[in-house]
Parts: C-alpha cells; structure tokens; sequence
C-alpha cells in the first residue's frame, strides 16, 4: 500500500455521478459524508491494508466522518479470520453503523464456524434497542442459522423482535422469506397463524413469491394468505 492516508486513497477514488446514486440509497446520511466511491474499490483496498497490515489504526478511529469510511471498516472486519478479533471489533463497530448500506455489507465469514458461541451474542443484539445492531443480528440469523443444524428457535427469535423500525421489520422478513426457501415447514406457520405484523406478513410473502428459491407450489399457497388492508 502507498504511503497514503486512508482518507486520501478515498479522495482519489472518487466518483461524482456515483456520490449522487448513493445519496439516493442512503437519504438519512447527509450528502457532504459521502464521497462516491464505488464498492469494488472499498474492497480491494480493505484487502490491501489487511495484507499491509495497517488496519489496525484505521479500526481505532471511530466514529467515522464519511459513509464510506463505514463501509471500508465494514469490509476490513469481514476479513478477519480469527473468531475473537472478528467479534471484539464487531462490537466496537456496530453502534456506529447508521445505515442499511453498511450493514449489509458488514459479513464477518468466520462466524459461520462459530454458530454455537455466537449465539448469545446475537440474542443481545436483537435486545440492543439499536436499529442497525438489531438489523445486523436478523441478518447474522438469516445467513448462519437457516441451513445445516436449523432450530426452531431461531425463527421464534426473529419473530419476538419488534418490528416498529423500518429497517428491521424489513430484516425480519428477509429472514422470513428466507426460511421460506429453506425452511418452509417451520416457517409456514407463522404466516399461517399470522404471529408476524401485518405489514411483515405482507412483506414477507411479497418477498418470498419474488424469490427464484421459493417453488411454484408454494407461492401460490403464500399468495393465498395475505391480509387485506385495513381501510
């Protein structure tokens, strides 16, 4: 890596017509924090400090002044492969993140190797009253806890979240609408049962018939359960 600030690398890889579309997709951050600087660029330089070695430094500095300061911290976590690192600057990270865009992109692979210990830590986060740290662990379920070693119990954790926030009542039925596709006997009677909000209910069927993963048979069958709108 260049002897470069982290910020002036940003500067140089800046990309106006860009900076517009992402202000489009994220309109609670305030244009002036963000640059325009597209995603493939944030990774490849995430890769390139980690080999430098110069992350650390950069991971100290929080809060962060530009949105794709978030998302390039985000990208340097999910990297990481040892089990207590990844989580430590998890932690650290998470009640600074402020939008959907850098919680998506927040994924931390090595999690997937540590489902049973990091189980608890999910469950806390789904208490934490934090839009995105609550959004962040609907996704950790969604993507380590709906295939191999499923339990019932982590539909019953999504459904238990309160879905007052935009952004986690659209997690849940992400999640929802995911279970469909691989869990579709544990998740169906939630819909049957109507034990989500009406407007995740709705959410989530819309999701799942728009999902390639859902079969024919049971979109049908989701079509036929949702709720009319109350006038």
């Amino acid at each position: 890596m260049k002897e470069q600030t982290v910020l002036e690398r940003l500067l140089a890889l800046r990309d106006e017509p860009y900076r517009a579309f992402t202000a489009s997709l994220v309109p609670n951050i305030p244009p002036e924090r963000i640059l325009g600087v597209r995603l493939p660029a944030l990774r490849q330089l995430a890769k390139e400090m980690k080999r430098a070695g110069v992350q650390e430094a950069f991971l100290r500095e929080l809060p962060h002044r530009y949105h794709e300061e978030n998302l390039l911290h985000a990208f340097l976590i999910s990297l990481e492969k040892d089990y207590a690192t990844a989580l430590c600057e998890t932690e650290a990270f998470l009640p600074f993140v402020d939008n959907w865009a850098v919680c998506d992109s927040f994924n931390p692979k090595v999690f997937a190797k540590h489902t049973d210990e990091l189980l608890p830590v999910v469950k806390a986060w789904l208490q934490s009253g934090h839009e995105y740290t609550v959004r962040f662990g609907l996704e950790t379920l969604m993507r380590f806890y709906l295939d191999d070693g499923f339990q019932d119990e982590i539909l019953a954790l999504a459904a238990s979240v309160n879905d007052d926030a935009y952004y986690v009542h659209m997690m849940i039925a992400w999640l929802f609408a995911t279970a469909l596709a691989k869990q579709y006997d544990a998740a169906l009677p939630y819909l049957e049962q109507r034990r989500l909000s009406p407007r995740t209910h709705n959410k989530t069927i819309q999701k799942a018939i728009e999902s390639y993963r859902v079969t024919e048979e049971h979109k049908a069958y989701l079509k036929t359960l949702r709720l009319k709108k109350e006038r």
